[in-house]
């Protein structure tokens, strides 16, 4: 079994064990540490995510989150690493980019992109030795953006050099996978290796089983759900889980919450709302989605495939 690398250095894939497929430890915005520190409560980051994925850990049995925070999104993977380190969770991070593409990417050609995505892969991040091992690419509402093309074809370019497996941040309800899988094929990535993220903020059946028929992996990544208005709660997100599952699609689909513990020192009533909306943090899918996948008639061999199975499988390329 291949080395996957993670926030402390490289480990056996076999070992990544229940896995989330899509987290943030913390999210900002590019540079904010360095120039506006008073901002951010980093230690007060460190010491929440801690505690939650230990929480995590000692009660579900989680052992690593696919952290896909990118440049623009603040990542920092010294606090990443302190996290992991004091949590005992495994963390792997990503490079590429988010929705705020950098103004001189979109002024450029994916080929002058792409060697510095290899380069986070190949030899690490920000000159701290940690290495990426999935490449992060993001569309949203009204599709992908000129410079957001840029972007994925050179995400492309980078998956093709390294072997690195593409992870999307998408907006379902228009049909945005469909968008970035036929950029992608241009560009001749083999759609194995292709997870089409936030899938569940919608319910249309063809456009989901449209996107697994092409191969892809899909994110099923926004759980509780239900903080925009007319997207799925959870309970109506898991019913169409266990559809795909019927469907014969079980070995196709993560499950995940893109959860972040609160990270700015002010905003209090913001925090709360975020809460409010998610007191489970790393923990609501085993508590509630699991419980209820297995009232619909899943097994425990298929909550072990959603949660331990695919994620290894979606990293070593099987």
């Amino acid at each position: 079994m291949p080395a996957l690398e993670t926030v402390l250095g490289p480990i056996e894939a076999e070992s990544l064990g229940l896995t989330l497929s899509h987290e943030h430890v913390g999210t900002n915005a590019a540079g904010l540490r360095h120039t506006y520190p008073e901002i951010i409560d980093r230690q007060g980051i460190v010491e929440q995510s801690t505690a939650a994925l230990k929480e995590a850990c000692e009660e579900a049995g989680l052992r690593t989150i696919i952290d896909v925070s990118t440049f623009d999104l603040g990542r920092d993977v010294e606090m990443i690493a302190e996290v992991s380190r004091q949590s005992g969770v495994n963390i792997v991070v990503a490079t590429g980019n988010h929705l705020a593409v950098p103004r001189p990417f979109g002024e450029v050609s994916p080929d002058a992109i792409a060697p510095m995505y290899v380069r986070e892969i190949e030899e690490g991040i920000e000159g701290t030795g940690v290495k990426a091992a999935v490449i992060k690419v993001a569309s949203d509402r009204g599709g992908i953006t000129p410079p957001q093309e840029v972007v994925l074809r050179a995400a492309a370019r980078a998956h093709l050099q390294t072997g690195a497996p593409i992870s999307t941040h998408t907006w379902s309800p228009d049909r945005v996978g469909d968008q970035q899988v036929a950029i992608l094929e241009e560009e001749g990535v083999d759609l194995s290796r292709v997870y089409i993220g936030h899938s569940n903020d919608d319910t249309d059946m063809d456009y989901l089983l449209g996107l697994l028929n092409k191969g892809v992996w899909l994110g099923l990544d926004r759980y509780p759900g239900g903080r925009v208005p007319g997207t799925p709660d959870w309970e109506r997100r898991t019913e169409v889980a266990k559809k795909l599952m019927d469907a014969g699609f079980t070995g196709r689909i993560m499950l995940s919450h893109d959860y972040s513990v609160p990270k700015a020192r002010h905003g209090a009533e913001v925090q709360e709302e975020r809460r409010r909306a998610n007191p489970d943090g790393y923990n609501f899918i085993p508590r509630k989605v699991l419980p209820r996948l297995l009232e619909l008639g899943a097994t425990d061999a298929d909550i072990n495939q959603l949660t331990v199975v695919n994620p290894r499988k979606f990293f070593v390329g099987e």
